[in-house]
């Protein structure tokens, strides 16, 4: 059976944060919300962002503080559809699952303001893609995790039924290591430590998380890689797997991952010169094979652009020191 789709508008309420630079509309809005901004300009047109009742342009700017009431329709398809000129980048394969390397700015499967050119609309488009486990839902085929939109590097994917309740019963038992990269913003005094602090929707900011008391428990482990001047680069294993755990801790200490538009604020909200994505990365997966139970690990090297961001960090400090725990 199809999931139920949506059949009333959804009303997100945005307050753009304390610190930000005045900007466009319709470019802050999509990035506190994940909407692409072709589609929330659509909705602008349509006159469904609004300022205290008052439709707004999407070359608007807003400054900090503004609160923006915005109005999305309920989606026209049920089903994606297969888009094979999709590009799917596989680390690892076997007759069980996929190991995918997700893209930065790749949502990974639809919503509201993401019903196509989506990571499920790029596997409906491979040859293979009947194989797929299905007890997610046809709108999820294989996926038994997720990232960011922002977020790139590694996921897996199911091949059939079996092998999709054997992924999802590892991640439940927290068998499945991920390990994550980020360059965090200042100077990480502890050469390695575990954040352990509750997570839950933000009430005062609800396209947010944040540290509440009565949130969910979450464990992000961490291990200094490299220092530089101003910044750090981690390697994080995650622990429990909350809606965007690592950018809720990492903030949480004082040290939030550069280029982040969510939870950064000024230095770390832009990230070192060069950097125009968030800097976080699924670098390597370690799991047991459904089949025989046999270790996989498999592992996504940075993105170009993320390592080209450290190598000017490093030509620019002489002092970069590496520091493994």
């Amino acid at each position: 059976m199809s999931p139920a789709v949506p059949t009333e508008d959804e009303i997100r309420v945005v307050t753009v944060p304390i610190g930000s630079i005045t900007a466009r509309v319709d470019r802050v809005v999509a990035d506190l919300t994940g909407l692409s901004r072709s589609y929330l300009q659509k909705l602008i047109t349509q006159g469904l962002l609004t300022v205290d009742g008052a439709a707004v342009r999407a070359n608007e700017p807003v400054t900090a503080g503004t609160v923006l009431r915005l109005v999305i329709p309920p989606p026209a398809a049920a089903e994606p559809q297969p888009q094979p000129e999709i590009p799917v980048d596989v680390i690892y394969e076997d007759d069980d699952l996929l190991i995918v390397n997700k893209p930065s700015g790749l949502v990974v499967h639809p919503a509201a303001g993401h019903w196509d050119g989506t990571l499920v609309n790029a596997l409906l488009g491979r040859a293979d893609a009947e194989e797929y486990g299905g007890i997610a839902g046809v709108r999820r085929p294989g996926i038994v995790h997720r990232l960011d939109r922002d977020t790139s590097g590694l996921l897996m994917v199911a091949r059939h039924d079996a092998a999709q309740a054997s992924l999802m019963a590892q991640l439940k038992a927290r068998r499945v290591k991920k390990t994550y990269l980020a360059l965090v913003q200042g100077s990480v005094t502890a050469a390695n430590g575990r954040i352990e602090a509750p997570i839950a929707r933000d009430p005062a900011r609800r396209t947010r998380m944040a540290v509440i008391a009565t949130g969910r428990p979450s464990v992000t482990g961490y291990r200094i890689r490299e220092r530089f001047a101003g910044w750090t680069l981690l390697e994080l294993d995650l622990i429990t797997g909350r809606t965007h755990q690592i950018r809720v801790h990492l903030e949480a200490i004082g040290h939030p991952v550069a280029g982040d538009p969510l939870y950064g604020t000024g230095t770390s909200r832009r990230g070192p010169d060069g950097l125009e994505r968030l800097f976080l990365h699924a670098w390597r997966l370690e799991l047991a094979s459904p089949t025989d139970a046999h270790l996989i690990r498999a592992e996504a090297p940075l993105p170009d652009v993320l390592e080209a961001v450290l190598a000017d960090l490093r030509v620019r400090d002489t002092t970069a020191r590496v520091g493994h725990a």
